[in-house]
């Protein structure tokens, strides 16, 4: 049966489930319908499960600060015309941040209140009955899924985090201690592996964008990869599965961010959105292009006011860009090149844009690097777009399970993922393959899918890589403050929100940010 989409699903919506900061510490939300009188029918269920994917929608702009802009793969454009907005975002770049930055603080908030609403479901459709079986273990299937997907995130940025794993009907079972990495790590594996048998295995093209079975074995690889003690045995098998599932490369690198071609062969699991007034769209393209009032060049859209607040960020980096081979189809559709003029109070004008590849700089022309592979304009409206947001691809899949098998003295079945990736790029055979070798092909493959920042923490690089990018921003820019890139292993994970340590004084804050 052809599953209905998610971005439909949660038009019809009617539950009272909005993602904001205060929804864990309100445990009698005052509400037009009461949980306690909710849960009557499957499909109330139904839409209880619609309000946990909801809490996806957030992720990717938090994560585009605190997993790319942490990485040596973006930077951002200082514009001190206006330093309201930006101080937060640019201090998680240049690791100066403490444990009031607001990204921060909101990706924590997001993720427990999808937490919250995923216990709910699982404490009420116990001893439910009057529901097929079938679709009772589907939704549980899916909120485990979800569950496992907010704890795994918590953990793989904030280090051990409270298991909530029961509905807060008290406020005594609200301000839990924090468990350790492995104890969370372990709650993911185990969420998992009991959702993965009610997952249906993706068969249909284009998919739902829920879960599925391959979306949950590839979150599974993940954890037993960045889990203290690895296991890349255990991992390398979840990866056999989902090569032997129904995924596979789309032929051009670029179609598999066409919003024409969403939830395609190669999409395991997206966050979907919607462009349109119904507040299911996206607009993260709007915070890649350069700050500029014309924008008309790159969004079909001239509006004047955007320079002021968005803009600027997620901006590719020199180093990233050099990295490239020659030939390389990635490039060019990842990153693009704005050209034009820039007065004394930083004022930049487009006057065209041009492909990465080759670009060399002209006499008296200003430019920028942005990031072109969200962008597929014209746009009818103004930070209104239809662009969904990969978490997981087949081309991933294959990488990280060269990545197990080099691991694991397998230098010949690595080398052969890595190359089938390599291929639909453009690119030559790689006679031999090292651990840099794959993690270089990671970095062209996935950049801007916010991956970099913990595939250098896994790779056990990012202290060594960061130090060195950040010596090598502060020879560019001049107004980089000297305390800034302090890269230790401390810094590799975030610190508890402040105000999370305010309401719960069972917390201790992560060692290097107190």
């Amino acid at each position: 049966m052809k599953r209905i989409p998610i971005y439909l699903l949660l038009l019809g919506t009617v539950v009272n489930f909005s993602c904001d900061e205060q929804s864990l510490l309100n445990l009698s939300p005052q509400t037009y319908q009461s949980s306690s009188s909710f849960f009557k029918s499957g499909e109330h269920f139904e839409q209880a499960l619609i309000g946990v994917y909801s809490c996806l929608r957030s992720l990717p702009e938090y994560a585009v600060f605190m997993d790319e802009m942490r990485s040596d793969n973006t930077f951002f454009t200082f514009f001190a015309g206006d330093r309201s907005q930006a101080l937060h975002a640019e201090s998680i770049a240049q690791f100066t941040d403490d444990d009031r930055a607001s990204y921060t603080t909101n990706r924590y908030t997001n993720n427990y209140v999808g937490i919250s609403r995923a216990n709910t479901i699982l404490d009420r459709i116990t001893g439910f009955s009057d529901m097929e079986e079938a679709t009772k273990n589907r939704i549980v299937a899916e909120t485990l899924f979800l569950r496992a997907f907010f704890y795994f995130d918590l953990v793989s940025h904030y280090g051990g985090v409270p298991l909530q794993l029961a509905e807060i009907t008290s406020e005594e079972g609200t301000f839990l201690p924090r468990a350790t990495e492995e104890e969370v790590y372990g709650q993911v594996i185990a969420d998992l592996v009991l959702a993965i048998p009610g997952l249906p295995v993706a068969k249909e093209f284009p998919q739902s964008g829920r879960a599925s079975s391959g979306s949950a074995k590839m979150l599974l690889a993940y954890a037993y990869l960045t889990q203290p003690n690895k296991d890349y045995a255990k991992a390398a098998q979840e990866l056999r599965d989902i090569e032997g599932m129904n995924y596979t490369l789309m032929a051009d690198y670029a179609d598999c961010f066409d919003p024409a071609q969403k939830n395609s062969r190669e999409s395991i699991f997206e966050i979907q959105y919607k462009e349109g007034n119904d507040g299911l769209h996206s607009y993260f393209t709007w915070l890649f292009i350069p700050k500029t009032p014309n924008t008309v060049l790159i969004t079909g859209l001239n509006v004047a006011t955007q320079h002021i607040r968005w803009g600027g960020w997620n901006v590719p980096t020199r180093d990233l860009v050099s990295t490239y081979e020659k030939g390389d189809k990635r490039l060019n559709a990842s990153v693009a090149v704005a050209e034009g003029t820039e007065d004394a109070n930083g004022t930049f004008l487009i006057e065209r844009v041009v492909n990465a590849e080759g670009y060399k700089p002209q006499p008296g022309k200003a430019y920028y690097y942005f990031v072109n592979k969200y962008n597929h304009s014209p746009y009818a409206v103004e930070y209104n777009t239809g662009e969904n947001w990969p978490i997981f691809r087949y081309a991933d899949a294959l990488l990280l399970l060269a990545e197990c098998l080099l691991e694991q003295g397998d230098q010949t079945g690595a080398l052969r993922y890595v190359n089938q990736v390599r291929n639909r790029a453009g690119l030559a055979n790689l006679a031999t393959i090292s651990k840099e070798a794959i993690l270089k092909e990671r970095r062209h493959e996935l950049a801007f899918e916010n991956h970099r920042w913990l595939d250098l923490i896994r790779a056990g690089k990012a202290v060594e890589v960061m130090q060195q990018f950040g010596a090598a921003v502060k020879s560019q820019y001049g107004w980089v403050l000297p305390n800034a890139f302090n890269v230790t292993p401390e810094k590799l994970i975030y610190p508890i929100p402040f105000r999370e340590l305010q309401i719960n004084s069972n917390l201790v804050q992560n060692p290097g940010y107190q």
